[in-house]
């Protein structure tokens, strides 16, 4: 089938014109300049809620991060749905988990299918990983990644970043690509992204935190912006 913009494919882009007709286009606040070429992007999950609105409205060609489990197939979705996100995550009962997740599975599985994610590991085969990643940079891409630690579940208020971004900003570093690293949070109830102004990740490097308090700084920062729309005090661009 022929490739379209993001390297989604054509029937992919019909997809997402229908699911267009039922899901409403979020809006985007920018404390700074839309992101530029070789950018990151650390955003909040909230659930499936960020990475659909995302997908279906960011106006720039990207590629996510996302865990492996969600790339081998209809088995392995739907042991991830049923086990990992329904159950563990959202603390539906395991019972209705499992039922749920083998209704939404088929659909979950085409969907995943076609956004062509960049697959997550927790062992040796995240040189994988880094790997696609680093190309997908070369490529003119956007990186989306999503760190935080949702093992406990969603959070408004998120708990911690995992660091395996800043490896990747370190890798891209020593191929000589700069990584401009934008912190976003999605406000759910509000259906609106605050992303944060852009830093190049070499400044980053010289605050001399050490991965997971650069890590931590960055899940702070997205705290903040929560709470600062919250409070009234971002101006809407």
């Amino acid at each position: 089938m022929k490739k379209l913009k993001n390297g989604r494919k054509q029937w992919f882009r019909g997809l997402k014109g229908f699911l267009k007709i039922f899901i409403r286009k979020p809006k985007f606040i920018y404390l700074g300049d839309e992101p530029v070429e070789n950018s990151l992007i650390l955003s909040n999950h909230v659930g499936a809620s960020a990475p659909v609105k995302l997908e279906l409205y960011f106006p720039q060609p990207f590629k996510f991060w996302g865990t492996y489990e969600m790339t081998m197939g209809l088995k392995s979705t739907y042991k991830y749905l049923s086990t990992t996100y329904l159950h563990q995550k959202k603390h539906i009962n395991k019972v209705l988990a499992k039922i749920l997740a083998f209704i939404i599975c088929p659909f979950v599985n085409m969907f995943y299918k076609g956004l062509r994610l960049i697959p997550t590991y927790q062992n040796y085969r995240l040189r994988t990983t880094i790997r696609e990643s680093v190309n997908a940079v070369k490529n003119g891409e956007k990186l989306i990644i999503f760190p935080e630690d949702s093992s406990k579940g969603y959070f408004d208020n998120l708990t911690s970043f995992f660091a395996g971004f800043v490896l990747l900003a370190k890798i891209c570093l020593k191929q000589g690509i700069d990584l401009t690293v934008y912190v976003s949070y999605y406000v759910k109830e509000k259906k609106t992204f605050i992303i944060d102004e852009g830093i190049k990740f070499s400044q980053l490097l010289k605050l001399k935190l050490g991965d997971k308090k650069l890590a931590e700084k960055m899940c702070n920062r997205a705290n903040e912006l929560r709470d600062l729309f919250i409070n009234g005090k971002l101006e809407n661009s």
